[in-house]
């Protein structure tokens, strides 16, 4: 289990509230979004995790593949990634660094299939956050900081009435963040 963390990291800020850019956080362009119906309508959080190659941490396959610029002759688990176009709002590093792939006010392709809550299509309502880990091995406590303030700012502008896992709104699907997820820091 992860321990509840308030390390010392510098409380996030808005760059543009209205967009939904944050600053003092790394800016990297996805191209996997859509305008969102209705970006005032936003009251979930999702949380994920990834790794790639799958237990590696460190390097910027992540970032690559968020930005279709991922090479997937480089390891062997890529090719099954070839047509994959998926992004994030947000990333959090094992480091507490953070990245920014997607504004808010538009809609990331984290969420696949999904309903929370009796709605489908989570994607339309959510504000989806990639940690860097698995299922296997514990979040780092900076990690959690910076997700603890990403959150805070985040419930600061939105409606957000739930924080919830990609195994909430896809059961059976997916189980991510998954069982050393300590959810009782978000509360």
């Amino acid at each position: 289990m992860i321990e509840c963390s308030r390390e010392d990291i510098s409380p996030f800020t808005w760059a543009d509230p209205v967009e939904g850019v944050v600053a003092n956080v790394e800016q990297l362009t996805s191209p996997n979004f859509d305008e969102r119906i209705n970006a005032d309508a936003l009251s979930l959080i999702v949380v994920h995790f990834i790794s790639l190659p799958a237990g590696h941490f460190g390097g910027n396959d992540i970032k690559r593949l968020f930005t279709n610029t991922l090479d997937f002759q480089s390891h062997g688990d890529y090719s099954s990634l070839r047509d994959l176009r998926v992004s994030a709002h947000f990333l959090v590093e094992r480091s507490g660094t953070v990245t920014q792939f997607v504004a808010c006010s538009r809609r990331a392709w984290h969420a696949g299939v999904s309903s929370w809550r009796g709605r489908d299509a989570c994607n339309e309502f959510s504000i989806g956050i990639e940690l860097e880990g698995d299922r296997f091995h514990t979040f780092e406590p900076r990690q959690i900081a910076s997700l603890q303030q990403l959150i805070f700012l985040l419930r600061e502008r939105y409606s957000i009435s739930d924080v919830v896992g990609h195994e909430h709104i896809c059961p059976g699907r997916k189980d991510d963040p998954g069982p050393g997820f300590d959810w009782s820091c978000f509360d």
